[in-house]
């Protein structure tokens, strides 16, 4: 994936109603700052004027949020009603999200479930960031879920790495760059939450990518899942050596897993309702596990 400009904006869904783009790093969504030469609202204004919505501040309505630092699937609604039942499923909890990165160490557990309880840093110097409960100066924290899972291990500039599966289970800001440092696994190139302070030499870019978006919406089920950007032949610093888990066959259990349904109770399988989660052991049990996980609700 290269850098971001004003042609080059990548669509990996499309239909009456929706676009899903696959957003590059290192740009904001929009901007109200007129400094800001390349936001992906120019990118989608410059691409297709013709589906510029004038009632909108922006043209288009953005069904959820990416990091400025974040790359991947991002939902557009193209009508207000579309945006509408989008906006539904964020808020009952029926969307399905998977992101990719890479993260400082090789994580030793195949699988892990993250559940830190999340909240707004008032600590000097640490405006607009997020921490973890019990860290000084940590306000308002909330109970927030993530599901890891190995699939990879490796050097990134001869250091090492993992690279992880992610499900956020929750939606708090910043979730999972977060948690992955609070298991300290920060993950490469996060000058916010990675490590020494927040120095970060040889990345040119945070290892975050939104990997896979299903929104199922009234009308359509919105689904799309990006290229992987995390392979040698785009990045000649990272060296994978040891397979954990196929991404392939992750992927296609997403795609089969039906719908999270918050309003049929129960639990997940790794939630803190069940605190000795089974490890997968072996690429048949973690397909079945992650097949579970995610037919489980988000509340």
């Amino acid at each position: 994936m290269e850098p971001g400009n004003m042609d080059n904006l990548s669509i990996v869904y499309r239909s009456r109603a929706f676009l899903v783009v696959n957003k590059h790093w290192d740009i904001r969504i929009d901007s109200k700052t007129w400094r800001e030469t390349l936001t992906l609202q120019k990118q989608l204004r410059h691409r297709f004027p013709e589906l510029a919505d004038p009632d909108t501040y922006y043209g288009f309505r953005f069904c959820h949020q990416l990091d400025f630092s974040t790359s991947g699937a991002l939902c557009v609604a193209l009508s207000k009603a579309a945006a509408g039942s989008a906006y539904r499923c964020f808020k009952e909890r029926r969307v399905t999200k998977a992101y990719l990165a890479l993260v400082r160490g090789h994580v030793q557990e195949s699988h892990i479930t993250i559940s830190y309880a999340i909240g707004k840093s008032s600590a000097e110097g640490r405006a607009h960031t997020m921490c973890i409960e019990g860290t000084p100066g940590c306000e308002n924290p909330k109970p927030s879920l993530t599901e890891l899972v190995v699939l990879e291990h490796g050097l990134y500039a001869g250091d090492p790495v993992s690279k992880v599966l992610l499900q956020p289970l929750t939606g708090r800001t910043h979730q999972l760059r977060v948690h992955c440092s609070a298991r300290g696994h920060p993950v490469v190139g996060d000058l916010t939450y990675g490590r020494d302070g927040g120095r970060e030499e040889r990345p040119f870019r945070m290892m975050l990518h939104a990997l896979y978006l299903r929104v199922p919406t009234d009308t359509e089920r919105v689904e799309a899942c990006t290229p992987d950007p995390f392979v040698p032949a785009l990045d000649a610093c990272w060296s994978p050596h040891t397979l954990v888990h196929p991404l392939n066959q992750l992927i296609q259990a997403l795609r089969v897993a039906p719908d999270p349904d918050p309003m049929s109770g129960g639990r997940r399988p790794c939630s803190p309702a069940a605190p000795r989660p089974v490890t997968p052991k072996t690429e048949a049990s973690c397909l079945q596990w992650l097949l579970e996980w995610t037919l489980e609700p988000d509340s």
